[in-house]
Order: structure tokens, then C-alpha cells, then sequence
């Protein structure tokens, strides 16, 4: 359910699914709150200054999406997709190698 000062197009399906946000020296644990197709609300363990480009994991689905930081509060954030799904099981792309690795500490499979 929309809120009246939400901006979004589109409507939001809450996820409530376990996450990393992975970028150049950061790999932090994360709750994917809700989503839709163009991005997702994020809530962080630690409240930690994020960079403007992160890859999201998704830990159940074993999926990586690029994305860009585009608010933070507090201890949320919200994602914009820059990109589909990618998916971490078998090969991936050279610039998904630290998303499969945190996947797989995460205790994905």
C-alpha cells in the first residue's frame, strides 16, 4: 500500500528477504523491506555511508542486481535497479565475483 507522500509510479510488494549490498571494500548484511520493478527499500545492519554504486544480492533467490544509492535514512536506503537480475549460481561475470562470494558467506547456495 502506497503511502500519501510516496513517489513511486509503481506499487511496492513487501519482500522481507535476507540481503548483502556488496561494492569495492564494503559487504554489508541487509533486509530487503519491499520492492518493485525499478527498486527496493533497503534496511541496513549498521548505518554506514554507502557509495552511489552497490550490487544487491538477494540470498534466497541467489540474484545480484547493480544498482544506484539514490536516498538514505538512517539506517534505510533506497535502490534504484540499473539492470535485471543476474543469477550468482554457476559462472558469472568477472564484475559479479564479490556478489557470489558474499553470497556464499551469507550461506546462500
Amino acid at each position: 500500500m502506497s503511502r500519501p507522500d510516496d513517489r513511486r509510479l509503481e506499487t511496492r510488494s513487501p519482500a522481507n528477504a535476507r540481503g548483502v549490498v556488496v561494492a569495492p571494500g564494503l559487504e554489508l548484511a541487509c533486509l530487503i523491506v519491499d520492492q518493485s520493478s525499478t527498486g527496493v527499500r533497503l534496511r541496513l545492519d549498521r548505518n554506514l555511508a554507502l557509495p552511489n554504486r552497490v550490487v544487491l544480492v538477494d540470498v534466497a533467490q541467489a540474484t545480484a542486481v547493480e544498482a544506484e544509492v539514490v536516498w538514505r535514512k538512517g539506517q534505510e536506503a533506497g535502490v534504484k535497479r540499473a539492470g535485471p537480475a543476474s543469477s550468482l549460481r554457476g559462472l558469472v561475470p568477472s564484475r559479479l565475483a564479490a556478489a557470489r562470494d558474499a553470497l556464499m558467506r551469507a550461506g546462500g547456495r
